[in-house]
């Protein structure tokens, strides 16, 4: 695999998962964080001097819907009102974008550790013990803003619907006036967000695999099976027992099984099983 090659271990593997984590990061806070949006609607009224047919709409992220208002037509002469949007959707938003951007900070720290402090990384196995944890909760911080964000840019996209703004206004509840949809928002910009919010869990959680193959856990473990099968060996090797062998004389000399000596090699007794006979 691409993490068992010396010199991508050594740091080339980092600096590439490192600066993928860091870009998908940003694409994710940016996408979110710098959306702006707009609606219009028209409200056309029996008196034609009281109708607007063109009521922009502006709101933005953090999404806090209910501070955005706007002036209709009451198509009562020149009257008009101050409408209010529906709904307070910055904690979901202000999450997401927080997890990208603190992400986006780790990865820039450890692809400095990586490239400047690589001893310091892997002394007394202190870098890749901190780095698999951090892997394990940003995966987890991921799936969770990005599942909350996207619950909540569904209900953004409902309450700032066109049609859904029409039955705030006063003036569009009476049938002799009609109002309209100009255009809605668009909303290319916070549906890649969302999909790079899942992308980065994706990434992230993958990364844990390769995290954890460079702690002590991994490498402990993979030494555990080559070391048993070696100690049995050497086990077996020292056993005193030794089934018998040939002295030069011809004669078959044995020893028992717990290296004592026998009455055939004793020093001054007999020499063989030949002799005594």
């Amino acid at each position: 695999s691409i993490s068992d090659c010396p010199i991508v271990t050594d740091g080339v593997y980092f600096i590439i998962k490192l600066s993928l984590l860091s870009l998908f990061a940003i694409f994710a806070f940016a996408t979110c964080g710098g959306y702006t949006g707009q609606l219009r609607v028209s409200v056309d009224c029996m008196e034609k001097a009281s109708s607007n047919l063109s009521i922009g709409i502006d709101f933005a992220y953090p999404f806090r819907l209910h501070q955005v208002s706007f002036e209709a037509p009451l198509c009562e002469g020149m009257r008009r009102e101050r409408v209010a949007l529906i709904g307070d959707y910055s904690s979901s938003a202000e999450f997401f974008v927080t997890i990208a951007v603190f992400a986006f900070l780790y990865s820039l720290m450890a692809t400095i550790v990586y490239i400047f402090f690589q001893n310091k990384y892997r002394e007394n196995n202190r870098g890749p013990l901190i780095d698999f944890i951090v892997t394990v909760v940003f995966s987890f911080m991921w799936l969770v803003s990005s599942s909350a964000w996207a619950k909540a840019l569904s209900d953004v996209k409902v309450a700032t619907d066109p049609d859904e703004v029409q039955l705030l206004i006063s003036a569009c509840k009476i049938q002799t006036n009609k109002c309209g949809s100009v255009h809605g928002p668009r909303w290319s910009g916070l549906n890649t967000s969302v999909v790079f919010g899942f992308l980065n869990f994706v990434l992230w959680a993958g990364n844990i695999w390769f995290v954890f193959k460079e702690t002590g856990w991994h490498k402990g473990a993979a030494r555990y099976p080559g070391g048993a099968p070696e100690k049995q060996a050497g086990t077996f090797n020292q056993q005193p027992y030794n089934q018998g062998s040939f002295d030069q004389s011809g004669g078959y000399s044995a020893q028992g099984d717990l290296g004592q000596p026998s009455e055939y090699s004793q020093v001054g007794g007999p020499t063989s099983y030949s002799n005594q006979m």
